[in-house]
């Protein structure tokens, strides 16, 4: 049956003004066409009976997508969580480093951290890196079996550690079990292990809490013997050069025979100075007696005698320390030459031994006030409950994962074939 056009002023019109419809003619395709006088006509076609079918083929092919793409995902996700997966219990502790140097209270400490909080800073992200290394791992598997661990019966299939592994898949498994955070604001390191059992996370805990204070006090007692070495370095040279100026002068007294030529000269001297007193007084007096008494007078040959025997002590006195021509007071200014500059050397090591060991001092203490130590003062304790897997939060996540996936794929199928 051919389609039949109505001009639209006979249906705006209502009835009483026009009895009969002016029939126009379509075009082929269906569409409205314009009249000879520019009337504007309405095509009428009679419904295909083809287009309900196509409409249920339609609606059965997106409920098919839809189960397929949604539904059964949701559904198997349902069953693994909630038939399938074993309980996870979570220890979790919270520590910080803190170190021995007494809080600054003045408005330079409030804006500017001093270099024992960015040393505590530093070595807080190096134990939170620690925790999630092969280090840790080392050092709990020599007390924990972390393989037997995390492969126990309790836990389902696809969580388990499936042996036997490779040391690498163990540390892969273990980060996935492991949190480890670090909050630079309050300065303190929140750890969460995760076992199968509340006593297996207890002890994970409790070993993960232990290797990181060892590893803090290895850091601590090695940045100390770092800011120590140099001073002992120094303290040990100050040392050997006082023991070489020490050992030259001994060396040089035992072979000259003198303990300190300064004594022995300023000895000398006196002596030599009470000798000419008395070589001038008995000059002196024997002149006097001259005037007196013959030559041959017992008195003056007694005087005669006695002046000659000071004479004689005096320069006994002078060589008695050389065979050379030279006297005592030369041989005894070159020996105190050679014998200021050891003395010298020794002053001078002595002063630089004991500033070395000041040195020390300051050194150790300073390293004391700046070492490092942990303050757990959330530590692990016994869990009670299961905290994952979280059931209702992951079957949810697949939920809307799966209907967004399927929602974006019907609109790129209905877009493409809107633009065919």
């Amino acid at each position: 049956m051919p389609a039949t056009l109505v001009d639209l002023r006979d249906v705006a019109a209502g009835p009483g003004t026009r009895e009969t419809a002016t029939p126009v003619s379509a075009s082929p395709s269906g569409l409205p066409m314009r009249t000879e006088g520019g009337e504007v006509a309405l095509l009428r076609e009679p419904q295909s009976p083809l287009s309900s079918t196509a409409r249920r083929h339609h609606i059965s092919w997106r409920l098919l997508w839809f189960l397929g793409l949604v539904a059964v995902p949701t559904l198997a996700a349902g069953v693994y969580y909630f038939l399938i997966a074993a309980d996870q219990y979570v220890a979790e502790f919270r520590f910080g480093l803190r170190s021995a140097e007494p809080v600054r209270t003045d408005t330079g400490a409030l804006l500017q951290a001093g270099p024992a909080a960015l040393q505590t800073a530093i070595d807080s992200y190096a134990v939170v890196q620690y925790v999630g290394s092969r280090a840790v791992v080392d050092d709990l598997d020599k007390t924990l079996d972390l393989r037997r661990m995390f492969s126990t019966t309790a836990a389902d299939w696809p969580a388990r550690l499936r042996l036997p592994v490779t040391i690498e898949e163990l540390i892969e498994y273990w980060r996935g079990q492991i949190d480890a955070f670090f909050d630079p604001i309050n300065g303190t390191i929140a750890v969460r292990a995760r076992a199968f059992t509340a006593r297996d996370a207890l002890v994970l805990a409790q070993g993960i809490l232990a290797s990181s204070e060892r590893l803090v006090n290895h850091l601590s007692a090695r940045a100390r013997s770092d800011a120590v070495r140099s001073s002992e370095q120094d303290v040990h040279a100050a040392e050997r050069r006082l023991a070489g100026a020490l050992a030259r002068l001994r060396d040089y007294r035992d072979r000259q025979g003198l303990i300190d030529p300064h004594k022995a000269a300023d000895a000398n001297s006196a002596l030599d100075g009470r000798l000419r007193d008395e070589l001038v007084r008995a000059g002196t007096t024997l002149s006097t007696l001259r005037e007196y008494l013959h030559d041959d007078a017992p008195t003056v040959r007694i005087l005669e005698a006695r002046i000659q025997a000071l004479k004689a002590q005096q320069s006994a006195i002078e060589s008695e320390a050389t065979d050379t021509a030279k006297t005592r007071n030369e041989t005894l200014s070159r020996l105190m030459g050679s014998y200021e500059e050891l003395e010298s050397e020794r002053h001078f090591a002595e002063t630089a031994y004991q500033h070395a060991l000041e040195a020390l001092d300051r050194a150790r203490m300073n390293a004391d006030r700046q070492q490092v130590y942990v303050a757990d003062f959330v530590p692990p304790s016994l869990p009670e409950e299961a905290l994952y897997p979280r059931r209702l939060r992951s079957v949810g996540i697949v939920f809307i994962a799966a209907f967004v996936i399927w929602a974006i794929g019907g609109l790129t199928v209905r877009s493409v074939r809107d633009h065919l």
